[in-house]
């Protein structure tokens, strides 16, 4: 009977600790970009600035992987490009509306997350509307 209770509390030991290692084998690493300053609208011609930070744990995150996909309002890309934040986990994107036309446009921002969580990364982003007009 000793042997039996002995096995079985190893067993619930075992299946405790490996639990506990699935736990962080699933986890994810969740980022998110935070706008603070947007235009709404803005005049063709001028140059817009989008501010923001990334927040992770609700702290402030550097050297996270974003992603700027400005796009018009049929669909077409007109800016690509990714860069990250910087050492207080802060971004901006900078764009001169010089040759555009009038219109709603997206900036969509996506969260790539850190290189080392590249792997369990949740990728998500937010949109802002930008409303281009005529001078």
């Amino acid at each position: 009977m000793k042997l039996w209770k002995k096995t079985y509390l190893i067993g619930l030991m075992w299946i405790a600790l490996l639990s506990g290692f699935a736990e962080n084998l699933f986890a994810t690493h969740i980022s998110q970009p935070i706008v603070e300053h947007s235009p709404k609208q803005s005049i063709i011609g001028e140059n817009i600035t989008v501010q923001g930070w990334v927040e992770y744990q609700q702290k402030p995150a550097a050297d996270v992987l974003l992603n700027f996909k400005l796009q018009r309002a049929d669909g077409h890309v007109i800016v690509d490009q990714s860069f990250p934040s910087d050492e207080q986990g802060r971004f901006e994107f900078k764009f001169d509306s010089q040759q555009e036309t009038p219109g709603t446009y997206q900036l969509t921002i996506t969260s790539h997350c850190l290189e080392i969580h590249r792997y369990a990364c949740t990728y998500k982003s937010t949109t802002v509307p930008i409303q281009l007009t005529k001078p």
